[in-house]
């Protein structure tokens, strides 16, 4: 989930052309779709890939691999994609007008504030003073955020060491920092070097009330003057992901064949990942629940300083237009 949520350094070596679907199949339009190589990334593309979703539609992917979603914000303002895919972390971005959000994708239940058994700590309040890595302007970032303001604390009452994730996995499991603020996959890599760590904290227990959406977006320009061509894409994502909800296991499979990576270094990831039904996130936009959701992570992007205030989710997310997708209209 995720995001800029990447994988284990292993992963960071994946090709840039790794995706199975290169845009030779099929015929249309081609579309030019950024993801990352992770499952939250990954699977909906996988599935359409998959699933010739793509050619139904009258549609001819031409997928790029990124290793996060600010990187891929870049490109569509740039003119280099038309659609991608974006973490919690990089919500801040469409919602200060940079693009626009088209879908949900899933929502992020792997993030993670672990502390070292030597550090003693056994609950947030025992960061006060001590050294917290974090990759900043991520989900790790901002779930401690939200953990620090419920212990009555704030950034200042800890000491943050900026970092970037798989530094953090090195810099924890060597004694470097006392705590870190972190996410699965990489939580695995360190559990074996450090089996006994300590979770304080993680995204569910600030769920229903907070959520940490990954999204699909769209450049800006795209999604006012070709309305059509970006219907077809949020109905293409919705089948896809209505398959990855009914087939959590294969779908671990399958975009593990997709980005050319081991199944096994996929398995158990839609464990740590919440999905719906496009129905659930019809139902869900129409009555402000998903709002509500963008709303959450905009006040935290206020208190992180990425954004001046918190804007309407209106403004970003294309609820209508993915309501009217589902409806096919």
């Amino acid at each position: 989930m995720r995001s800029l949520r990447l994988l284990a350094v292993s992963l960071l070596l994946v090709p840039l052309a790794a995706a199975c679907g290169d845009g030779d199949e099929g015929g249309g339009r081609t579309v030019k779709f950024g993801y990352t190589a992770d499952f939250a990334g990954a699977a909906a593309l996988a599935a359409a890939d998959r699933l010739g979703l793509w050619k139904k539609a009258g549609l001819k992917p031409k997928p790029k691999v990124f290793t996060n979603g600010p990187l891929q914000i870049q490109a569509l303002g740039a003119g280099s994609l038309d659609f991608g895919y974006i973490g919690p972390g990089a919500t801040w971005l469409p919602a200060s007008g940079k693009a626009k959000i088209i879908a949900v994708n899933m929502l992020g239940e792997a993030d993670r504030i672990i502390a070292a058994p030597k550090s003693g700590i056994k609950d947030i309040a025992g960061l006060r003073g001590k050294k917290v890595a974090v990759p900043e302007g991520t989900s790790g970032d901002m779930l401690l955020q939200l953990a620090l303001k419920k212990a009555g604390m704030g950034p200042k009452d800890v000491e943050r060491v900026p970092m970037d994730p798989s530094t953090v996995v090195t810099a924890f499991s060597s004694g470097k920092v006392d705590a870190a603020a972190i996410w699965y996959p990489l939580i695995d890599t360190i559990k074996k070097r450090t089996p006994d760590l300590v979770e304080l904290s993680k995204n569910a227990d600030f769920f229903p009330a907070m959520s940490f959406p990954s999204s699909f977006v769209a450049r800006n320009e795209i999604a006012k003057d070709d309305p059509e061509t970006t219907r077809k894409v949020v109905k293409v994502l919705q089948q896809a992901n209505d398959w990855v909800h009914g087939h959590t296991a294969e779908a671990e499979q399958t975009a593990a064949k997709f980005l050319k990576v081991p199944p096994a270094q996929f398995k158990g990831s839609s464990a740590v990942t919440k999905t719906f039904t496009s129905a659930e996130l019809v139902r869900y936009s129409g009555d402000g629940t998903v709002n509500g959701w963008f709303k959450g992570l905009s006040d935290i992007f206020v208190a992180m300083g990425k954004l001046p205030s918190s804007p309407d989710p209106a403004t970003y997310y294309t609820a209508g237009l993915y309501t009217n997708a589902a409806a096919g209209k």
